[in-house]
């Protein structure tokens, strides 16, 4: 594992990073790791991610008990803290507020869809946690139904939250959550994005592990386009049953 002193160069510069790449503005987001003692070291509340330095960076233990007495940490520590003790695997935790990501999770609209063969291999699924007041129980709360299967969350009318193996996994998926809304942005700007078939997922999950190296199996899968001849008559028969279920509530 990496040492203090590497993490927090780290953090610095994924803080650099988001504020360079207008993922944060202000005073906002947050990115914190996990020491190899198991605390916890993070950005510090109310200070610009551009100007953070590794002498803000504030170390608390795994339950939020301060070891940095001179700074408190970010009002969103919480909401790492629960995503450490739910993922004994991840090791960063990055949040921001990219435009187009933000603006889809305030849309309340998941990135849901199986569009990009980069995006379901790295992250499967995208999906949108119901809003939650920040720097509450609320957030952690908001997160619990998807943070055990999914890398990326969208924060309804808040923004992303990402994490990984480090803090640079962390960041890069951000920078992939981000890439992902701009293009479908665009894409609904032509006219529509274009899914993906159930085929052409079966194909992609057949040449994951060997021309990716990725195993995306235990993510939160996408919503492939299901087209009729791709569809068994039963599974035909259970969407009719469907339909005229949803039309008889209406």
């Amino acid at each position: 594992m990496a040492s203090r002193a590497e993490i927090a160069r780290s953090i610095v510069l994924v803080c650099h990073k988001l504020y360079e790449r207008g993922f944060v503005t202000a005073t906002d987001g947050n990115v914190s790791a996990r020491l190899e003692c198991g605390n916890i070291l993070v950005t510090p509340t109310s200070l610009n991610k551009g100007q953070v330095g590794e002498s803000d960076l504030v170390e608390v233990k795994s339950d939020g008990s301060p070891v940095t007495l001179s700074r408190k940490a970010s009002t969103e520590l919480d909401m790492h803290l629960f995503i450490y003790q739910q993922r004994a695997d991840v090791q960063a935790v990055v949040h921001a507020h990219p435009a187009h990501a933000t603006g889809f999770a305030t849309a309340h609209v998941p990135l849901t869809a199986c569009l990009f063969p980069e995006v379901i291999v790295g992250l499967g699924a995208i999906p949108l946690a119901e809003y939650a007041t920040p720097s509450t129980k609320e957030v952690s709360d908001s997160l619990a139904p998807h943070v055990k299967n999914a890398d990326a969350i969208l924060l309804a009318n808040h923004g992303v939250v990402t994490y990984g193996k480090d803090v640079e996994d962390a960041y890069f998926k951000m920078e992939k959550v981000e890439h992902a809304a701009h293009i479908t942005f665009v894409a609904r700007v032509l006219g529509g994005e274009k899914p993906l078939s159930r085929t052409d997922i079966d194909k992609l999950t057949s040449i994951s592990e060997s021309s990716y190296g990725k195993d995306f199996s235990n993510k939160v899968a996408c919503e492939p386009v299901l087209n009729r001849d791709e569809l068994s008559e039963s599974e035909i028969k259970e969407m009719i049953r469907e339909t005229l279920s949803k039309m008889k509530a209406k």
